[in-house]
């Protein structure tokens, strides 16, 4: 099945060179990584019995990918299976061009923790950087779809995220189909959609979205082995990927 989301049919169609074919592919336990413009980084994105459930869950063309035209696979994005969107989030991520100067070297926990002290904050998905946050916000409610000690349900989103000042999203909400929802429920926020998934494009700020916290691999040789080889995106940076941040204007 594939999804009809707001915000994916923007970056889709805002995508150039879509001609340009799939060079490689790596489906890394965390990270995925896709070559066909550039290289372009997305989480893998499990569902909870996935790994004990093959045949449930394939891979779209798995072992055909390589060669296929860029724009076909990047449609993946709209899959049910969310490995496979993962896939399509990496290769629309290959396909943007990012206009680098207009981009800081600063870390998601650097702007949720400026733009958060003192006052409400939720963070969708249980980053790592949760538990520095707790002493700096006022408030803080993380909303999480496999909840640990703490956390809450993302059925609560509806409830927390329209109290909040500060609302830091998870870029997997494009690969679950859950964006629209979750930016429909932040309407007075200062919204920072964070992780290696989140598209480094302005096509973002036209639906709420205050900055855009994502990652660049700028040296896939040195990369790849981490990716390819089990490395969280934790392990992976520094290494050939390096993070960047996408404001609607310097700040």
């Amino acid at each position: 099945m594939r999804f009809r989301v707001k915000v994916l049919d923007a970056l889709l169609d805002s995508l150039e060179d879509k001609d340009r074919r799939v060079e490689a592919v790596w489906l890394g336990a965390f990270c995925t990584a896709v070559t066909t413009r550039f290289t372009g980084l997305a989480s893998t994105y499990r569902t909870a019995d996935a790994a004990s459930d093959h045949l449930a869950y394939p891979v779209q063309d798995a072992g055909r990918l390589v060669g296929k035209r860029a724009g076909d696979v990047a449609e993946y994005a709209r899959s049910d299976q969310t490995m496979t969107a993962s896939i399509g989030m990496a290769t629309l991520n290959s396909l943007l061009d990012v206009d680098e100067s207009r981009c800081i070297e600063r870390s998601a926990f650097d702007v949720v923790a400026e733009k958060g002290a003192g006052r409400d904050v939720a963070v969708v998905g249980h980053f790592p950087f949760v538990s520095r946050l707790r002493g700096l916000a006022r408030n803080l409610w993380v909303i999480e779809k496999r909840p640990q000690p703490g956390d809450h349900p993302a059925g609560e989103a509806s409830r927390i995220l329209p109290r909040c000042d500060v609302v830091c999203l998870t870029g997997t909400s494009l690969i679950n189909h859950t964006i629209d929802e979750l930016l429909g429920y932040c309407r007075s926020s200062y919204v920072v959609l964070a992780g290696p998934t989140s598209p480094l494009t302005p096509a973002l700020f036209d639906f709420g979205v205050d900055v855009v916290c994502g990652a660049r691999v700028v040296n896939r040789e040195e990369a790849i082995p981490f990716i390819s080889q089990g490395a969280t995106f934790r392990q992976v940076r520094g290494h050939g990927v390096k993070l960047l941040t996408l404001t609607r204007r310097f700040e």
